[in-house]
């Protein structure tokens, strides 16, 4: 298992969308911007944030300044990421309150070993750690597993999960049920993009749906295998003459203090049925 060493975690954003970006003039048009995607009116944040609607309106219009401590709960009101909350108090006129650690650094030392722990622990089963854009940052034996096979170009770092996944030359033509796996991976790209406006992420989702889609692989499961009630969509996908099944689980961390923390996401991939726990059971020394 290996932990890529990285500044940042994300790379810096780039331009959102209209009306929502760093191009707008001051906090007001920014918190105006996050409240109507939050579809939360002026009234309804006062009584969150324990103010009135005529002061955030004021706020909103700049007609008022708001105090480093009000921008903050209006944040925390609106569950803005901890990235955009440094750029609210950038455009109000104060430092940023949340740090952006490199993964590197000596001061997360604590935070590699943990997650280098829980990585090798969850082995044979494949997981990993990607980061806003899904890079990866890192990654078990489960996972190199999975990727065995796929052309270098496509392991260059940085990894890209998604390009991983959809590459025509990448893991698709491998994913026995592509059709599903790929509509659920392009949706889930897009409600992130609806709640964070993130043009980096936008980026990468019409790079990867316009990836041609490999012609479907007939299904050659083991016929001698008990089928398995399917709890949660599951990733159906060829390893060396065997079909394997997962259904995937994300994790990220409780209230961040840190912008690299807060954007680390775990992916791990549990079996779902008896026949692909018994084989990577079957791999381990």
């Amino acid at each position: 298992m290996t932990i890529v060493a990285s500044g940042a975690v994300a790379p810096p954003p780039g331009p959102t969308e209209k009306g929502t970006g760093p191009t707008d003039r001051g906090v007001g048009p920014l918190l105006r911007g996050w409240r109507e995607r939050r579809r939360v009116s002026q009234l309804e944040l006062a009584l969150r944030a324990g103010s009135s609607a005529r002061h955030i309106s004021f706020v909103e219009t700049g007609r008022s300044r708001p105090s480093e401590e009000m921008v903050l709960r209006l944040a925390e009101h609106l569950e803005i990421p901890v990235r955009e909350r440094n750029a609210l108090l950038l455009a109000a006129g104060y430092a940023p309150h949340y740090p952006e650690t490199p993964l590197d650094d000596p001061a997360m030392d604590a935070l590699r070993q943990g997650v280098r722990r829980l990585l090798e622990g969850y082995e044979p089963y494949p997981a990993l750690v990607v980061d806003a854009t899904y890079d990866v940052l890192a990654a078990n034996r489960g996972i190199a597993m999975l990727l065995e096979g796929v052309p270098e170009s496509l392991l260059t770092p940085p990894l890209n999960a998604m390009r991983l996944t959809l590459h025509p030359e990448g893991l698709a033509p491998r994913i026995r049920n592509l059709g599903e796996w790929r509509g659920h991976l392009l949706a889930q790209m897009e409600r992130q993009i609806a709640l964070y406006r993130s043009a980096p992420l936008r980026t990468l989702y019409e790079e990867v749906a316009a990836y041609p889609v490999p012609d479907p692989v007939p299904d050659a499961a083991d016929e001698s295998a008990e089928p398995a009630p399917h709890f949660a969509l599951p990733l159906r996908i060829e390893h060396d003459g065997r079909v394997l099944s997962f259904v995937s689980s994300i994790s990220t961390f409780n209230t961040p203090m840190d912008v690299t923390v807060a954007e680390l996401a775990i992916e791990t991939f549990l079996p779902a049925d008896p026949a692909t726990v018994k084989y990577l059971q079957s791999l381990q020394p």
